[in-house]
């Protein structure tokens, strides 16, 4: 499995999904996952938070959710904000909730888990961050 992913594949991706579940959410500004989730509300994305310490709490105006299964709306995106070790079983749960996509943050790679998502019928992508690749292809967020 290649991460050379064409832009027209990645833009796919960014103007289909409205929802996404941001795995490893954080409450600390200073962490990447903090400012990603911002950005993408910015964009117009719904991002749903996801982090077993901080379930219940509110997270940069969302409810924070411990599990993808006990989110209780349809995702379109799992994204992946954790290492690469803790990223096969958040790939396995975004397929279990029907995700279309995957989405493995810079410097998180699972090729087991993404072949596996793959077989379910989702689109997967490693080692990369729409936060990087909205401006980077000049998108305007989801259709």
């Amino acid at each position: 499995m290649t991460e050379h992913y064409s832009d027209d594949l990645i833009r796919r991706i960014l103007t289909q999904t409205r929802t996404i579940a941001l795995v490893g959410a954080s409450a600390n500004p200073a962490r990447p996952s903090h400012g990603v989730m911002r950005y993408l509300q910015r964009e117009g994305y719904r991002v749903i938070p996801v982090n077993p310490g901080l379930e219940g709490q509110s997270l940069n105006g969302e409810r924070v959710y411990a599990r993808l299964a006990d989110i209780p709306e349809k995702i379109d995106m799992v994204d992946i904000f954790r290492n690469s070790a803790q990223a096969g079983a958040a790939s396995d749960e975004g397929v279990a909730i029907g995700a279309r996509f995957i989405w493995m943050q810079l410097d998180v790679r699972d090729e087991a888990a993404a072949k596996r998502a793959e077989a379910a019928g989702l689109t997967v992508v490693m080692n990369r961050c729409p936060a990087i690749e909205i401006p980077r292809l000049g998108i305007g967020g989801p259709e």
